[in-house]
């Protein structure tokens, strides 16, 4: 038996996009495989007991820490965390948001999503980069595994930091069952976009791809209202698009998952990701899906994809067209989805995760 330690201080509830969703249905699927290994989830002021499953193996450690607060947070992370896993001696400490406690006296293994600091530095704030720079670059380092969601992410820890091949393995996101259920018998006439509204995410091209022509379609960017959200929002009003583009901001589960159900189609312009949840989502439901080209999306999607050139307008407005007119590629792709999402289930990633947290 062994006893694992969840280091949970970065999930602020609502406001960490997609790395939430990872860690909660993770966490809730390696509770239905281990009985066995005690888990200890260090979580912080703003996340409540929900976050850890209600198993006798599992244990909810919260810190008296804001994370919202990430100086804080992080000074908590690399100070008190450590004593608190000599404390309840750990034998390793799993870490699902990057970065790790550096002086904890039992190995990590540490989830990498993405590496977009060294991709684009540029969309990072200036006082953020230096420090996201050397926690991530010490994590990588200083964990005895790293757990890429991506081979496309695998790839670039191993171009960036130079970690033996062996120390790096690839566990994708899985995706709730829930999504091949949906009843889609009443969709409504709107293209559906999940994103964070950050640079990245490219959703002012996409915009500007939908005014090119009037459509019957509405657009629906749902998500947490990130960086870019007020140059989205003046790109909107600027076009006269106000009663056409709406953001939600981020939403509850449940209500998420009645706009997968009603959606026309869905669309996806990132310019950079580690994954693509919200695509592998879209598939299971059903939605035709039309992408940017991207590795990792493309690595997500296989066949079951329209996938476009994100920084072409053009090609963007020209799939928009397609995805909703086209009935034959509606029909293929609406079938394909759910055969190529089907694989990719949180059991797995929990059983792959479980196996990478306690090998020697």
């Amino acid at each position: 038996m062994a006893r694992i330690g969840v280091n949970a201080l970065y999930l602020i509830p609502g406001g960490v996009g997609g790395t939430e969703i990872y860690l909660r249905e993770l966490l809730a699927a390696l509770a239905t495989i281990d009985t066995v290994n005690d888990y200890y989830v260090f979580t912080n002021l703003e996340t409540g007991q929900d976050l850890t499953p209600r198993q006798a193996n599992f244990h909810w450690k919260q810190q008296a820490v804001h994370a919202e607060k990430r100086p804080h947070r992080t000074l908590w992370e690399q100070t008190v965390l450590p004593l608190e896993a000599g404390r309840y001696r750990l034998d390793v400490m799993f870490n699902p948001g990057f970065t790790a406690p550096l002086l904890a006296p039992c190995p990590s293994v540490t989830t990498f999503h993405d590496l977009q600091h060294k991709r684009y530095p540029e969309y990072f704030r200036w006082f953020d980069l230096p420090f996201w720079k050397f926690l991530l670059w010490a994590a990588a380092h200083r964990s005895k595994r790293l757990i890429a969601v991506s081979e496309a992410t695998r790839a670039d820890i191993l171009h960036f930091y130079k970690r033996r091949p062996q120390r790096v393995v690839v566990i994708p996101h899985g995706v709730n069952p829930e999504f091949f259920t949906l009843d889609r018998s009443k969709t409504e006439l709107y293209l559906l976009c999940v994103s964070t509204l950050h640079v990245h995410k490219n959703l002012e091209r996409l915009v500007r791809a939908y005014a090119s022509k009037p459509r019957a379609e509405k657009l629906v960017l749902a998500g947490l209202r990130g960086f870019r959200t007020p140059e989205i929002e003046a790109l909107i009003a600027e076009l006269g698009l106000g009663e056409r583009v709406t953001i939600p901001g981020w939403l509850p589960r449940a209500d998420l998952m009645q706009l997968y159900a009603r959606a026309y189609a869905f669309v996806y312009p990132s310019t950079f990701e580690g994954f693509g949840m919200p695509i592998l989502e879209a598939m299971a439901a059903g939605i035709p899906v039309a992408c940017s080209g991207i590795p990792p999306l493309r690595e997500v999607a296989g066949e079951a994809a329209l996938f476009f050139d994100p920084l072409d307008e053009g090609a963007i407005a020209a799939a928009l067209d397609r995805i909703t007119a086209d009935a034959e590629l509606r029909k293929t792709l609406a079938a394909a989805g759910p055969e190529r999402a089907r694989p990719f289930t949180w059991q797995k990633t929990a059983e792959k995760t479980l196996a990478a947290i306690t090998a020697r």
